[in-house]
């Protein structure tokens, strides 16, 4: 699809940020300086000394900083492919081959410095971005704001910055100083910056576009939605629907359209077979939470097509057993949210192993609409033939890894027994034609700062399961990685990218630093469940209050 070349008024005010952020950068640079000299009252004669160093390298450095500052803005908001027409560059993923990425403490130091900086300046500067972020919807035609398209937001200032930081003629501890004595300066000029941008788009006539909010089932904006794993009672929410069949009941409810009224009759049917009231509201229910779970634009649409086979079936299934209706602990919805999640975990569609999984759940699915005895056993036993795939895709992943695991192992007895001969420590100078597998980039300095070790990330750690699903803040970016496999010794572990056949194989202590700054999280499996359920809850309510 051909995208609208953008507008003039975009394109310029992508040119005058840009224009400005060499007077940005000196602006940052001046409070970066009178911070670093006001620090160095409370230092030893060691860090005092390191410090004037920073300082002379800053002040002699200053332009070429600034000029890498201003080109990795640029590089970010991809200049060159706006002004051809084209949508910004996504983030490189990582390629598809078994490369070996080694996290130290000191790596994931840096990152959690990025991350602070990031959220400082969002804390600090919340309201301007708000502003920002309507007019910068509006230059490109996005009325409701549903997205942030403005492409100098907090993360790429702070990326710039950092690129800036690892110029200067400093330890990697220092360099990672300078970032953190930076970030109260950069938010304060930025605040500042995106203010002026947003007096200087609201001068050209620009109309700032309105936050989308929620509209009645009729409008045409709908609301973000509501991430939740919480589900109402649905055993309440049966007793407060509108049964099929009963006098003056219509065979159609607002928010159907299309093919669902062609539909609706094969509901009707499925309700004749149940004369008692109660089951015809449950078949009601279900149907309703169906339509919301396939209208959810969060799922993939290849597992929609899924999905929806199931409404049917699930009509049906709802005559022969009432604990449909206990809502997570029932293998049909069980069923769909596992499908889902691990769908969801692998997004590549062209990946090899999200192919069989739908492929699986393609089968499964066609067995159960065959199915005319529709019993909560056959959903069990669909449960368990996904489970089982699953435990065998993770098999197959560790075979490929089997020789990068053997390595690791080594490294990690060699790293705790202080072993002589091939690599010393995981952590320190490695022999790179020992351990070809791990890329000479992530072998830093140790970091200035020790790592946090809260009693909280250790219950953490000591929680991971091979198999579980977490959430990570690396090499500047968040990624959806399974554990693989976890040292004899519990120093290692091997973790492997959802989206790619990229590994991490992180220690012990980046990973407690990277829980401790809020930035590993175990992942939980969303429930479609809950968000069908609140949506039909609020028609509901919509449609008593008429």
């Amino acid at each position: 699809m051909v995208r609208p070349p953008p507008s003039p008024a975009y394109l310029q005010y992508i040119d005058d940020e840009l224009l400005r952020a060499p007077l940005l950068f000196d602006q940052l640079a001046e409070g970066t300086v009178d911070a670093l000299r006001r620090s160095m009252a409370k230092l030893g004669a060691a860090d005092r000394a390191a410090t004037s160093d920073l300082l002379k390298g800053l002040n002699t450095q200053k332009a070429r900083l600034a000029e890498i500052y201003t080109r990795t803005l640029r590089e970010q908001a991809d200049v060159d492919r706006v002004r051809a027409g084209a949508a910004p560059a996504m983030p490189l993923k990582p390629a598809r081959s078994m490369r070996l990425a080694l996290v130290e403490e000191d790596e994931v130091a840096a990152d959690v410095e990025l991350s602070h900086t990031i959220e400082y300046i969002k804390t600090h500067a919340e309201h301007e971005l708000r502003e920002l972020r309507t007019y910068v919807a509006a230059l490109v035609g996005d009325f409701d704001v549903s997205a942030d398209h403005n492409p100098f937001r907090p993360e790429v200032h702070a990326k710039a910055l950092w690129t800036a930081a690892q110029a200067l003629p400093a330890s990697r501890g220092w360099q990672m100083h300078f970032m953190r004595q930076a970030t109260p300066p950069l938010a304060a000029v930025l605040r500042q910056a995106y203010a002026a941008a947003s007096s200087r788009l609201e001068s050209m006539g620009i109309e700032p576009a309105s936050y989308r909010t929620v509209i009645s089932p009729g409008g045409s904006r709908r609301s973000a939605g509501v991430e939740t794993t919480y589900t109402p009672d649905l055993y309440r929410m049966r007793d407060s629907m509108a049964a099929p069949l009963d006098e003056a009941t219509p065979l159609r409810y607002e928010g159907q359209h299309g093919t669902a009224d062609v539909r609706r009759e094969s509901w009707a049917d499925v309700a004749r077979q149940a004369p008692n009231r109660l089951d015809r509201q449950a078949i009601e229910l279900v149907s309703r939470l169906f339509e919301a779970i396939v209208t959810d634009e969060r799922v993939p649409p290849d597992v929609i097509l899924l999905i929806s086979r199931l409404h049917g079936p699930a009509m049906r299934l709802t005559l022969r057993d009432a604990g449909v209706l206990d809502q997570q602990s029932h293998p049909l919805w069980r069923f769909i949210h596992l499908v889902t999640y691990e769908a969801e975990m692998a997004p590549d569609t062209a990946d090899p192993e999200r192919r069989r999984l739908l492929r699986l759940a393609q089968q499964l699915i066609d067995q159960i609409a065959a199915e005319p005895d529709q019993r909560p056993t056959i959903y069990r036993r669909a449960v368990l033939a996904v489970e089982d795939f699953l435990r065998q895709r993770l098999q197959r992943r560790l075979t490929g890894l089997a020789t990068q695991v053997g390595v690791l192992q080594k490294l990690e007895h060699q790293a705790l027994d202080g072993g002589d001969g091939g690599p010393d420590t995981i952590g320190g100078m490695v022999d790179l034609p020992v351990m070809d597998t791990v890329p000479a980039d992530v072998l830093v300095e140790a970091a200035a700062d020790p790592p946090p070790s809260g009693p909280a990330s250790g219950v953490w750690l000591a929680s991971l399961e091979v198999g579980t699903w977490v959430r990570l803040y690396l090499s500047g970016r968040w990624v959806h990685a399974q554990l693989l496999w976890i040292g004899e010794r519990g120093e290692v572990w091997l973790f492997g990218d959802g989206a790619s056949d990229t590994t991490w194989a992180v220690r012990r202590g980046a990973l407690l630093r990277l829980h401790g700054a809020a930035l590993a999280k175990t992942l939980t499996m969303r429930s479609l469940l809950g968000r069908a359920a609140l949506k039909v809850q609020q028609q509901v309510a919509v449609q008593g209050a008429r």
